[in-house]
Formats: C-alpha cells, structure tokens, sequence
C-alpha cells in the first residue's frame, strides 16, 4: 500500500493547507482499504473453518462405517452435499476476491461512486487472475472515461494564463505587418 509522507508534498511546495487536505482525503482512502481487508480476512477465515469442520466430519463418518450399507450410503450422500458446498464456497471466495480486487481498482482510478460504475461494467469481461491482478478492467475504464467523464474525480483544474498571453499593446497594426513580412 502507498504511504504517504508529508516531507515528498512539502518537497512540492505546497502550502500546509494544502497538505492537509491531501492527507484528510489519504486517509480516507487508506482506512476504507483497512475495511475491506478485515472483511475478507474474516470471511476468508471463516470459510477456512467451515471447509475443516466438513474434513473432520467425513473422516469420523468412514471410520464409523465399516461395511454398514446404510452408513455407506449416507457418507456417500454426505460426500455429494460436501463436494457441492465446497464448489460453492469456492465460487463464493473467489467472487469475494474479485468484489475486494474490483472496489480497490475503482477506488485507485479516483471513480467517484464504485457502486455506480460497477453496474456499468461488463462483469462477465474481468476476471481476477492468480496474481490478483483484473484483467479486462483498464478497456472498460477507459471507455467509460470517455465518455462519462463525470463519474471520475479528476481534481480541479486551473485555467492556464502565460504572461503576454492577451496580446500586445502596440495599436500600429500596419506596421506589425510590415514587420512581419520583414
């Protein structure tokens, strides 16, 4: 994660107003991604509990089985209902991944409500990879930026005055053309 440090926006001459209003606005960034952490810290964990608990009991249920029919049949039964609760819970995790990847992203390229720009994304394009990285985002965001600029937090422009730049003062326009074809 990006820390940031008075001293680098000192070293940029702005004024400490102004890097106060960075730092507010930083730590906002930084706390909402403390959250989603936690988040699926514990639901990570959680999942890790469930899936142990569900290891524990099959064991215990084959050892109590031996050669019993009617045993071996509710293991196998329990054996299907575990094999679909996991690819469940898999499929539940991965996609909890991929939400934490996708809010982090959007927070990252400034979107100004995730939520809002999440709907207009083509899900079924972005894809998490094993790095954790999203492939099939940075298109869309980029279209997106085209074309609904407002939904992105682009900060404040100033308008651009060079020095000299309302024109001259010399009224004597004949003799600027004469000059100019000097």
């Amino acid at each position: 994660m990006f820390e940031m440090k008075r001293e680098f926006l000192k070293g940029l001459e702005l004024s400490e107003e102004q890097i106060n209003a960075i730092m507010a606005e930083h730590g906002k960034d930084v706390e909402t991604s403390k959250s989603q952490l936690t988040e699926l810290q514990t639901e990570n964990e959680s999942l890790h509990t469930q899936i142990a608990d569900r290891d524990k009991d099959i064991k215990a249920l084959k050892k109590d089985a031996g050669d019993n029919e009617g045993l071996s049949k509710q293991l196998t039964d329990l054996q299907d209902k575990y094999k679909t609760d996991t690819e469940n819970l898999t499929n539940q995790l991965s996609q909890t991944k991929l939400n934490g990847a996708l809010t982090t992203a959007l927070t990252g390229a400034k979107v100004r409500n995730p939520k809002a720009v999440e709907g207009l994304l083509d899900m079924d394009k972005v894809k998490l990879t094993d790095e954790g990285k999203l492939e099939g985002l940075d298109d869309q965001l980029s279209a997106l930026r085209k074309s609904d600029g407002y939904l992105f937090d682009e900060g404040s422009k100033g308008g651009y005055e060079p020095a000299g730049g309302n024109g001259s003062d010399d009224n004597n326009q004949v003799q600027a053309l004469v000059d100019a074809f000097k």
